[in-house]
């Protein structure tokens, strides 16, 4: 969604490398070039107002004047300015003393708060909570139907009474819901409220007399990330209508500018809690703002990723293939980890979003974008095509297993020879990096390619200028050699200074603060 921001933050930012210090008229360039960026992206104007001026007051200031890399400090300040627009620090759910704790939806019609009701249910399963869908949409076309389905898709409970299709009073459902809760010991109830395709009175009256009947604990606010400036004044409709406690962003996987997202929280006061941003139940999660920030600058969220990978791998199969890697130059580690460690990376997600989550990564985002994701399958394909000896020792695949693989997983004879190569090449490559020796493949360093011949090699080449093969012309490089060194011995000093008052020189001001 924020990819042509990041583009246009991106290409202003490249514009200040190797300027050692900054005049007004780069300032001023920056932050038109951020100004645009951030109108393109469609971000409320206002928002746009007080983020520039609050970037170029401290950009005039002493943390860039002073610094050793100007363009640097201006990037971590519109980070931080980019972190407090959206939110500042991440925001929890609060929940009640005494169970059960009430949470409530509201929004526009197609916000997506039926299948969002789905996710939180999940995520709060996920944190140990017993949570309860009710439906209190009665009037939208098989909205009771949509709930009861997506909450047996999330494995949770869903209390709905009344069929729906107009009939039904959803303040009633409401009020019976939260007995329901207490009989069944439920500690969360979700409720999910009608919407309209507009702002108008009764919907406001009817999600007022909800929150009166149930007094939540949390009003969540569900807006579409994609509906661009209409999303500031929807909620602040609602804001002053119904009255919410926090903002959920759905749709956020989309291809809108997502000015929404870095608008709402500024203009509200209301902060951004989670993101939805895929149509899996699982693709939702807490909104953290500075993880966005650093999303948006290119510079990954390498956070999430650690997230994601704790919660799908298991630090006993970790311990298991570590194990396997380390020992015996890695033969112990066959095919069939191969393709487990496969599958448990499958299950973190679309790889084009993990990778997306790298450092960097937005430099080669078409690349990214261009993967194919079936290609994960493919190879599972040939692995599962492989008898079990094969797996366990695949020196053993020669011609004619190759083409019986190649049958029996519907591709080229080719490609399981290449899969082959590849596995070798990764495990010797994984081997390494497990018994310490680092990357494999960097020069000069003990376990990283750099083996005796090749260093022996460097060496040779690093011996210096070579001497002229005339006599005169050598004699007098020799003496312009020796008459640098007296002259070198004469100063002594560790900066090009006299030694006696190498002793009072002291650095600058604005290098004193990166010393002890």
């Amino acid at each position: 969604m924020f990819d042509t921001l990041s583009d246009r933050l991106s290409a202003t930012f490249k514009n200040l490398r190797g300027k050692g210090r900054l005049s007004e008229a780069d300032i001023d360039a920056t932050a038109r070039e951020i100004r645009i960026a951030l109108l393109e992206a469609d971000v409320a104007l206002p928002v746009v107002r007080a983020f520039i001026g609050n970037v170029k007051e401290r950009a005039r200031g002493v943390e860039v004047s002073q610094a050793l890399n100007p363009a640097q400090q201006v990037v971590k300040i519109v980070n931080e300015e980019l972190v407090g627009i959206l939110g500042g620090e991440t925001r929890r759910l609060r929940f009640a003393k005494n169970p059960p704790s009430v949470i409530m939806l509201a929004g526009l019609q197609g916000a997506g708060k039926t299948t969002l009701a789905g996710k939180l249910g999940l995520w709060l399963k996920g944190q140990g909570h017993s949570p309860l869908l009710v439906a209190c949409d009665l009037q939208r076309p098989n909205a009771v139907n949509q709930l009861s389905v997506v909450a047996d898709r999330a494995g949770v409970a869903v209390y709905a009474p009344q069929p729906g299709n107009g009939v039904g009073d959803p303040v009633q459902v409401a009020k019976e819901s939260i007995e329901h809760a207490r009989s069944k010991q439920y500690d969360v109830v979700i409720v999910d409220t009608a919407g309209r395709l507009g702002i108008d009175q009764e919907l406001m009256q009817q999600a007022a007399d909800i929150r009166d009947a149930v007094s939540p604990d949390e009003i969540l606010f569900v807006v579409d990330a994609m509906i661009g400036q209409d999303a500031v004044n929807t909620a602040e409709a609602f804001r002053d209508g119904v009255g919410f406690d926090g903002v959920v962003l759905s749709k956020l996987d989309g291809d809108a500018r997502g000015g929404a997202a870095l608008s709402i929280a500024h203009v509200t006061g209301k902060q951004i809690m989670f993101a939805s941003n895929g149509e899996k139940l699982e693709d939702f999660d807490a909104f953290h703002p500075d993880r966005m920030a650093s999303r948006i600058l290119d510079m990954g969220d390498l956070l999430t990723l650690i997230e994601q990978a704790e919660k799908t791998f298991s630090q006993e199969e970790a311990a298991k293939m570590a194990s396997k890697l380390a020992s015996s130059k890695g033969k112990d580690f066959t095919l069939d980890d191969f393709l487990a460690q496969m599958e448990q990376v499958r299950k973190m997600g679309s790889i084009s979003k993990l990778l997306g989550m790298l450092p960097g990564m937005g430099q080669i985002k078409d690349q990214i974008n261009n993967i194919d994701e079936r290609d994960v399958d493919r190879t599972a394909a040939i692995i599962k095509s492989m008898t079990p000896k094969e797996r366990a020792e695949p020196t053993i695949i020669n011609g004619s297993r190759r083409a019986r693989i190649a049958k029996g997983s519907g591709v080229e004879v080719s490609a399981v020879k290449n899969l082959v190569e590849r596995f070798f090449e990764a495990r010797k490559m994984m081997s390494k990096m497990a018994q310490g020796g680092g990357m494999p493949g960097m020069p000069g360093m003990p376990g990283m390619g750099g083996g005796p011949g090749r260093q022996k090699k460097q060496v040779k080449q690093a011996k210096g200028k070579r001497k002229s093969g005339n006599p005169m012309k050598r004699k007098a490089e020799e003496q312009a050699a020796a008459a640098r060194r007296e002259q070198a011995a004469a100063q002594g000093g560790a900066f090009g200074l006299p030694a006696q008052e190498d002793k009072n020189f002291e650095l600058p001001d604005e290098f004193k603060k990166f010393m002890g």
